[in-house]
């Protein structure tokens, strides 16, 4: 029992070495995963150097560059002003999803943010809603088809999207046909998806160290974006996941071979 204790403690530590090794480059991960069988994501091969590009050369070169020049020319309250009128326009489309995930409480809420927002919050310029205890839903059709019981279908990374399935694909696009969506033209369509795009890249900037460091960046993205979407679906309480059983004779041998 008490080596059985040892085995748990030093577990923090074995692992905090190996994340200090020489971490290697896509290629070696790719290599060490080719014995690995993700049922998720069977175009892995085309997915990585997607990941790529997307990493080395869009993020480095264009939309990290394009962030950091927004943060320092727009500030922040003008940020999140936009960042909040282009979530608002997101709210008819949560109160429909509310609705046929028959959720009618989180679709009141959605309904009732919009409303809010667009009169008293000036368009959605400010969040009103939430400081009156309104908390934005953010459902989507992905969730619903989800719910509807629709698997997630192939892993995909998208060059300039970045990490999806293909639920995820149909649910984006169905959510974009929605009212007031459905009626922005090609510019106004654009502008958000720019405004999003940089929003999301600025919420990221705090993750950079944690993505450099990781084994695998790709691999860490991909279950990123799995446990994230969990979350949506079970409204922030995912079932638990059972533990994996840990072979301590493992372990045994390891501590009798230091002793």
């Amino acid at each position: 029992m008490r080596k059985s204790s040892c085995v748990v403690a030093l577990l923090p530590l074995m692992l905090l070495m190996s994340g200090c090794a020489s971490k290697p480059d896509n290629s070696q991960a790719a290599q060490q995963h080719a014995n690995y069988h993700d049922s998720r994501d069977p175009l892995e091969t085309i997915n990585r150097p997607l990941w790529d590009f997307n990493y080395d050369i869009l993020d480095k070169y264009l939309l990290r560059p394009a962030t950091v020049g927004y943060m320092t020319v727009v500030p922040k309250p003008a940020r999140k002003g936009l960042v909040n009128v282009a979530n608002n326009l997101s709210e008819p489309a949560s109160f429909l999803n509310g609705t046929l995930q028959a959720k009618p409480d989180r679709a009141a809420i959605s309904a009732g943010r919009f409303l809010v927002n667009s009169t008293l919050g000036l368009f959605g310029l400010f969040d009103v809603a939430t400081k009156i205890g309104l908390v934005e839903q953010g459902e989507d059709f992905s969730q619903t088809l989800a719910v509807w019981g629709v698997g997630d279908g192939p892993y995909l990374m998208v060059p300039a999207l970045g990490p999806t399935t293909v639920r995820g694909t149909a649910g984006g696009l169905v959510d974009n046909l929605y009212f007031p969506l459905g009626l922005l033209n090609t510019p106004l369509t654009l502008t958000r998806a720019v405004i999003n795009a940089l929003d999301g890249r600025e919420q990221l900037m705090s993750m950079e160290n944690l993505l450099e460091e990781s084994l695998d960046p790709y691999a860490f993205i991909k279950e990123s974006y799995y446990q994230r979407q969990l979350f949506k679906i079970y409204d922030g309480n995912p079932p638990k996941q059972e533990e994996p059983e840990v072979d301590e004779s493992v372990f045994d041998d390891l501590l009798d071979d230091l002793e």
